[in-house]
């Protein structure tokens, strides 16, 4: 079934003009490190019961080794690594299931792993650039975007970014702007304007440590996959504020905060809910509260200094400006022309 063909230098003309179109339009990003983790994109395919063919992506993390989903899995029996028109096969695999993290190995593969990195120091906002296989493309398909939020789960952040993603995506790269993997496209809200999530790598030590299995479907729920109300708070937020359901999203803030008191973007949320539904006086404490545990938080600075803004007190206006210019100088000027569009006449 399995069969290697001579096509390796044809995909990396391909492949190689494709990306330096894209870098072409970002030049922020380190072009150089971004297209070495192109080349450890990979996807990862298989026929179900059915005849039809199910797909995913995946990266490279080691010799003969690829981290995915494991819900990729769920339908095929026999899944296979595919570059281009060359193929590979999987011959075991260490599944952690409810937090939907699988490490494949293969045998022979010519890929060399990506670096790998962590969202744990990076800021919001900080560029990120997401790699896989959207739609089923045979070539990797880039997405650009922004790191919105990380939220502490597991021992670790789960990572939403801008960065879009759709089926045949799953399993897919996160990057930072200097080519490091630092997360596993997963999954993402529902609605048009969707919130696209990532798992962090660090996972991986732990799915390191499974057990090795040899046979396919893997299946299981995943943690992403709960009933609403035993999902993690930071989703249970995401429909209400997609949705602009106020009251709703400060019903669900108040409970985040409870649980978790020193989460910066539980907080921001309850200021955010509070601010939309008119509460300033509660909105400025909530995102006080959000900025006493994560001083850079740009979305509660951005809020904070719209309220002094309103209330006419145009020192704090400067020194939030100046915070905000600190981290991101393009929000400053967003920011500035917020608050000369509002300012009273």
């Amino acid at each position: 079934m399995f069969t290697l063909r001579n096509k390796t230098l044809k995909m990396t003309l391909a492949v190689s003009s494709a990306f330096i179109l894209f870098t072409n339009q970002v030049h922020a990003y380190d072009r150089v490190k971004l297209l070495k983790s192109f080349f450890s994109i990979v996807m990862i395919k298989g026929y179900t019961s059915d005849g039809s063919m199910a797909y995913g992506s995946g990266v490279v993390v080691g010799s003969n080794k690829i981290v995915t989903n494991c819900h990729i899995f769920r339908k095929t029996p026999e899944p296979y690594i595919s570059r281009g028109e060359d193929t590979y096969r999987i011959t075991q695999v260490q599944a952690d299931r409810y937090y939907d993290m699988c490490l494949v190995a293969t045998e022979n593969t010519p890929f060399q792993a990506a670096e790998i990195g962590s969202a744990a120091t990076m800021n919001k906002g900080e560029e990120i650039i997401g790699m896989g296989h959207s739609s089923g493309n045979p070539s990797p398909v880039n997405a650009n975007g922004v790191l919105k939020s990380v939220y502490p789960f597991n021992n670790s952040n789960i990572i939403r970014s801008t960065a879009r993603f759709t089926m045949g995506a799953s399993g897919s790269g996160l990057f930072d702007g200097q080519g490091r993997l630092i997360g596993i496209n997963t999954f993402k809200s529902p609605g048009r304007n969707a919130y696209f999530y990532a798992l962090p790598i660090e996972w991986l030590a732990n799915v390191e440590k499974q057990p090795v299995e040899t046979k396919f479907p893997i299946e299981g729920k995943t943690f992403w996959e709960e009933d609403d109300d035993k999902k993690p708070f930071f989703m249970q937020m995401a429909t209400p504020e997609l949705n602009e359901d106020w009251s709703k999203l400060a019903e669900v803030a108040k409970k985040w905060t409870a649980a978790e008191p020193k989460n910066s973007e539980a907080w921001y949320e309850l200021g955010n809910a509070q601010d939309h539904l008119n509460n300033k006086t509660e909105a400025e404490k909530s995102y006080r509260v959000a900025l006493k545990f994560n001083q850079k938080h740009i979305e509660a600075l951005y809020g904070l200094g719209l309220i002094a803004s309103a209330k006419g007190d145009q020192k704090q206006v400067q020194e939030i400006n100046l915070a905000i210019l600190d981290i991101d100088p393009q929000l400053s000027e967003e920011f500035t022309k917020e608050i000369t569009k509002n300012k009273p006449q």
